[in-house]
């Protein structure tokens, strides 16, 4: 394990973030907040594939209303994301929100110290969030220095008012820019950063660029908390999320599928068998290796090497169990032999 830079503690409900070496995962339901059953429908099929933290957009009365009813039904904290209305921000905090992410720019500063003192009662964590694309003042943030020294400002602001349960994110939707900001926050500023690659886009130019973004700031040791920005259905964030984090040395959780690109070798259906794994495996805790192999050329390396795999031909499966050859199957028992092995 690379060595983690150590950031101030904060506790989101019952979630700590900081201080550990552990990355907290995080998402976004993309429902309309005050549409609480489709809100809570998501928020727990987000946390049933690992998200730890759920964030929820606050745009008008009806969602801060809707906040009280969430918190309650909810498997794990929820943040509210607000702007501009530092009245939504208090009534969040008063609701029940864990976290608040305000960016503290689009606030007038006696409404954001109104926010500051709401949140200390409550013991509420605020998320400073600095975007490089909030159309605030161009001027101000054209450089990663420039982004930092507005997030600093807020931070010094909050510490004036004796606030310190805060988290801080410096987004950017450009992964190079991305780097040079949080590893200029690391040295900085000394609470928790919560990483993101902004406006990442869909899906495959989504993982690229927050792979691109993120790994090398995690492989320092920088970053307490995670979301993987993709647009459409967010259970796909938290997926690539472990994933990412897993083959960092982050995450132990989560079923390491070694597979084949396939070759005119191939004599049977390996995608259809590899796409029920990893379904199956995307929402189960398994710190394990499985292999699915084309044919025997790679396939008893890996399968030997698997705590799970198999490899096949036009006529078999061949499953491994620890190392070992096991059975010989049909093709159309393969899933439910392994669902059993990983149970």
């Amino acid at each position: 394990m690379f060595k983690r830079w150590q950031t101030h503690k904060v506790l989101v409900g019952n979630v700590p973030i900081g201080h550990q070496n552990k990355v907290v995962i995080q998402s976004m339901t993309n429902t309309k907040t005050s549409d609480v059953n489709q809100t809570i429908k998501q928020i727990r099929t987000l946390v049933q594939y690992g998200v730890q933290l759920v964030r929820i957009a606050v745009l008008d009365e009806d969602d801060v209303i809707a906040i009280k009813r969430i918190v309650k039904l909810a498997p794990c904290p929820i943040i509210a994301d607000i702007h501009y209305n530092y009245r939504f921000a208090i009534e969040a905090i008063k609701n029940g929100a864990a976290k608040i992410r305000i960016n503290p720019a689009n606030i007038d500063i006696k409404y954001l110290h109104k926010i500051v003192e709401t949140a200390k009662q409550h013991k509420t964590v605020i998320r400073i969030g600095i975007n490089q694309g909030s159309k605030l003042n161009k001027r101000i943030f054209n450089t990663s220095l420039s982004m930092i020294n507005c997030a600093l400002k807020f931070v010094k602001l909050f510490e004036q008012w004796h606030f310190y349960d805060i988290v801080i994110s410096l987004k950017s939707s450009d992964p190079i820019l991305t780097i040079s900001l949080y590893e200029l926050a690391a040295q900085k500023i000394k609470y928790p950063l919560h990483l993101g690659v902004t406006e990442a886009g869909a899906f495959t130019n989504a993982i690229i660029k927050s792979t691109i973004g993120l790994a090398p700031l995690l492989l320092k040791g920088i970053g307490d908390t995670i979301r993987i920005s993709i647009s459409g259905d967010p259970t796909t964030e938290p997926i690539i999320a472990k994933k990412l984090l897993h083959n960092v040395g982050l995450y132990k959780n989560i079923a390491n599928i070694i597979s084949c690109p396939t070759c005119g070798r191939l004599q049977w259906d390996l995608l259809n068998l590899l796409n029920k794994v990893e379904t199956h495996t995307n929402t189960i805790n398994l710190s394990k290796t499985i292999a699915i192999m084309g044919c025997a050329v790679n396939g008893i390396g890996e399968c030997e090497h698997a705590d799970v795999g198999v490899y096949g031909n036009k006529d078999k499966l061949f499953v491994y169990k620890n190392g070992k050859l096991m059975k010989r199957l049909r093709h159309k028992d393969g899933f439910n032999e392994i669902k059993k092995l990983i149970k």
